[in-house]
């Protein structure tokens, strides 16, 4: 028996060990039989964001909002840190960050895919990072993100999403879920929130833009009542004649049986300003912005200074979404348990991410709160 035994051991195949970095893929993202969509992840000449998102961006107080708010998803850094009891409370002691935090995509920098991680929760509340390579340790080390619009999973029809979904088909093919990190965002996306309000806003830019092209006729010659009917021919000479007087002269003359009738229709009425205004309203709340942020006028407190712009335009409309996209990279799937992953909300605040002025700034968060 010990002679068989040593036999089996000898001819046995060796223990095969799995890559440390990526899943298995070709290529750069191989392919497997149940991830048969990765072979689509990085052919960008597929890629779409979505009609209903686009059509959405060409209305201006949206894509204000949209460009506000991932300006400060994109300038604020991510950094790395763990908790610890000191007797009173949980202390945040800061970590050493992981390589990808400074380079979620080695393609492109962070401040490209965050701003656009921040678009796809923006428009359809969520968004998708691929894992292309791990650490050693089984722990992501690179991402790729995946447009929302070409997402969709099997398990939940949306547009409110309860849980990372189990089965997720990218551009027609399934990939494992366990190589996406699903960010769940607690708004609902606007391309299915308000979409009366979006599509309100777009017919009301499509008629402002057919009252622009047309002419605005300056006056109307009226025949008066009792007077000989004129032909259309006649009408059209009469019309082109007065014209014509007007241009080269500065007196006008009309026999008593025609009047000149002046148009009493203004530019600011055919172009709907009023209109516009209240919808632009309505936009820059469907955006959770405030609306002197998006350019529409609320009286006096349409002026604010810098620090307390910074500190509204983060607590109504970037706080969400910067949360969602530091709570999401702080779970076990992506980091060790322990670890986590927050904004540097300070510096953003303090606009440290630009040229410091010579005013002093608060030092905290609380501290802007208090003085708005």
């Amino acid at each position: 028996m010990a002679l068989f035994s040593k036999t089996k051991a000898a001819i046995s195949p060796p223990p095969q060990k799995a890559a440390a970095a990526g899943t298995g893929y070709t290529g750069p993202y191989a392919k497997s039989s149940n991830n048969g969509g990765a072979a689509m992840v990085g052919v960008y000449y597929n890629y779409t964001e979505g009609e209903a998102r686009n059509a959405a961006m060409s209305v201006p107080t949206v894509s204000r909002a949209r460009d506000l708010i991932a300006s400060v998803i994109g300038c604020m850094p991510l950094q790395m840190y763990s908790e610890m009891w000191n007797g009173d409370d949980m202390e945040k002691v800061p970590l050493a960050p992981r390589t990808w935090l400074r380079r979620i995509d080695p393609t492109v920098p962070n401040n490209f895919v965050l701003s656009w991680t921040f678009d796809d929760l923006f428009f359809y509340g969520r968004a998708f990072w691929y894992i292309t390579s791990r650490t050693a340790d089984g722990f992501p080390a690179s991402y790729t993100r995946l447009p929302a619009s070409m997402v969709q999973t099997l398990d939940q029809s949306g547009p409110v999403w309860f849980a990372p979904s189990k089965q997720i088909i990218f551009s027609g093919g399934e990939l494992n879920p366990d190589d996406v990190v699903q960010f769940l965002s607690p708004i609902q996306g606007i391309t299915s929130m308000s979409t009366q309000s979006v599509a309100t806003a777009l017919k009301l830019e499509a008629a402002r833009y057919r009252n622009a092209s047309s002419a605005i006729p300056a006056g109307v010659l009226q025949v008066q009542a009792g007077s000989e009917p004129l032909s259309s021919t006649e009408l059209a000479d009469l019309a082109a004649s007065f014209n014509a007087a007007r241009a080269t002269n500065q007196t006008a003359a009309l026999s008593p049986e025609v009047h000149y009738i002046e148009t009493a229709t203004s530019p600011d009425k055919m172009l709907l300003i009023d209109s516009a205004e209240f919808q632009s309203m309505e936009m820059a709340r469907l955006c959770n912005v405030p609306p002197y942020l998006v350019g529409v006028s609320v009286g006096s407190y349409s002026y604010q200074s810098s620090s307390e712009s910074r500190a509204d335009l983060w607590t109504f409309g970037a706080r969400a979404y910067a949360d969602c996209i530091a709570g999401t990279l702080s779970q076990n799937n992506v980091l060790p348990n322990g670890s986590y992953v927050e904004f540097d909300v300070e510096g953003y605040l303090m606009g440290d991410y630009s040229e410091r002025n010579d005013m002093a700034q608060p030092e905290s968060y609380n501290e802007v709160q208090s003085q708005s």
